[in-house]
């Protein structure tokens, strides 16, 4: 089985910087997109940033600028970087990895169980 396991987060103040970290743990053959999303209270799941199959990078909007998503594909690890922390930042942020579980598979979609993130103003 395939587990995403993230650290990080916690409760920071406007203008601050945090860090997030997801490993993927388990038995599969590799992984394509890996990267973070994030949900605020009543608000749908959105892309934050992934780090895309082929090392292409892709950020919100809202974080770009101010954010550095990367992986370390040696250790199936992705990191999150983001700077000038707003309110609005706050949210649960998710690990998301497309893994190929089997070496004639698909890509399936896994998800970490969350880490909050508040951002105090």
């Amino acid at each position: 089985q395939v587990q995403l396991v993230e650290s990080g987060g916690g409760l920071v103040q406007a203008g601050g910087s945090l860090s997030l970290s997801c490993t993927a743990s388990g038995t599969f053959f590799g992984i394509t997109d890996m990267g973070w999303y994030r949900q605020a209270p009543g608000q749908q799941r959105e892309l934050v940033a992934v780090v895309e199959n082929g090392n292409i990078l892709n950020y919100a909007a809202s974080v770009k600028g101010r954010s550095t998503v990367s992986r370390d594909y040696g250790k199936n690890t992705v990191l999150l970087q983001m700077n000038s922390l707003k309110p609005e930042d706050t949210a649960v942020y998710y690990c998301h990895a497309e893994v190929i579980v089997g070496g004639q598979d698909a890509p399936r979609s896994f998800w970490g169980q969350g880490t909050q993130v508040t951002v105090s103003s």
